[in-house]
């Protein structure tokens, strides 16, 4: 099993990277936007109980976004591929609660690999992206916004994950093709 933290900035090419892993692999993929959504429309608990926060303007406690994730990753079943976790951990808390978790299950986090893009590239692409999709919140004050609580908040994550020995630094420029075999020798070689 090789459950995977796909990691980098706004914007690195996460979701483009996990959807050829998927199809590679055969990852499940948990990405935490996509859980929150999914949780709060089927009105769960654990939804019901994140839209309270999100509603008031809050971040989601880690204790919470630990259970909600527990509770999708507990539905790929014992004997999966392994697990793209896209968008957590964003902090070095909720990484050693995600090791926890994992532990309990007698599972562990195989690689951390780090998408890096330079920031100039960063703000061309979800500019461009923003352009293409509409997508409001890629717009230039938002994005350098983004990209500033990523520098302070979330890249502290790289040396964390160094000191765990399964940080991967993986250049991502280039083809999305020649990303992506950058990726493959790092999940390949575990």
């Amino acid at each position: 099993m090789k459950n995977i933290v796909i990691f980098g900035a706004p914007g690195a090419g996460k979701g483009t990277q996990s959807d050829k892993m998927i199809e590679e692999y055969g990852f499940g993929h948990i990405s935490t936007g996509d859980v929150l959504r999914s949780e709060i429309k089927k009105g769960t608990e654990l939804g019901k109980t994140a839209k309270g926060y999100i509603d008031n303007g809050q971040l989601i406690p880690d204790e919470l976004m630990v259970d909600i994730l527990a509770s999708v990753y507990d539905t790929f079943g014992k004997d999966h591929k392994g697990v793209i976790f896209d968008g957590f951990p964003r902090t070095i808390s909720q990484a050693e609660s995600l090791k926890a978790m994992l532990a309990e299950r007698g599972h562990k986090i195989a690689a951390m690999i780090e998408l890096f893009v330079p920031e100039e590239e960063l703000m061309k692409r979800l500019l461009l992206r923003g352009e293409q999709s509409g997508r409001s919140d890629d717009n230039e004050e938002t994005i350098k916004k983004r990209l500033k609580v990523y520098n302070t908040q979330t890249s502290p994550l790289i040396d964390w994950y160094e000191g765990e020995n399964i940080h991967h630094h993986v250049e991502g420029l280039g083809s999305i093709d020649d990303i992506f075999e950058r990726v493959k020798a790092v999940i390949d070689s575990l």
